[in-house]
């Protein structure tokens, strides 16, 4: 367990409990009006618990409260997220290191560098002659060698016409 982790852990109790006492501080106050939830109490709870004109100090509380509730939100937000960022860089690199372990593994030792690839234009390559048939029986024809057709360059295809 990590000192961010304890510290996250921490923080999290000290959130819940101004949690439970900021509703305790909304609850207790005094109802503008004679209306809201200090009505719940009774109309004059909080003079009651905590003396007249205690209104104010309450108010007072629970703004403080209301800005430490929304500070440590925030505080907690940063922590945890940078927390889960450390994890995930920590998974990455070990699933790094284990493809690094495992790859040459994989490869046998002695393998043989392939010999690189020649691509030829099929239009450049030189025709194959046409295969020549046996002449018919009884007619004796001389043997002519085949010659290959004549190759003309291809004109490269006309470019696309702009769309209007």
């Amino acid at each position: 367990m990590t000192f961010t982790s304890l510290l996250i852990g921490l923080l999290t109790l000290v959130l819940v409990l101004n949690c439970l006492v900021l509703i305790l501080f909304v609850l207790v106050q005094l109802p503008k009006k004679e209306a809201g939830l200090g009505m719940a109490f009774g109309g004059a709870a909080a003079d009651a618990l905590f003396g007249a004109g205690s209104g104010t100090v309450i108010s007072r509380w629970t703004k403080y409260g209301t800005v430490s509730f929304l500070t440590l939100s925030l505080v907690l937000a940063v922590m945890r997220n940078h927390e889960a960022r450390a994890v995930g860089r920590g998974i990455a690199t070990e699933l790094e290191r284990q493809s690094q372990t495992a790859a040459p593994a994989a490869v046998p030792a002695a393998s043989p560098t392939p010999a690189p690839l020649t691509l030829t234009n099929p239009l450049s390559a030189p025709a194959q002659p046409p295969a020549t048939q046996p002449a018919p029986s009884g007619t004796a024809a001389p043997a002519t060698p085949a010659t290959p057709p004549a190759t003309e360059p291809v004109a490269p295809a006309p470019a696309p016409a702009p769309a209007p």
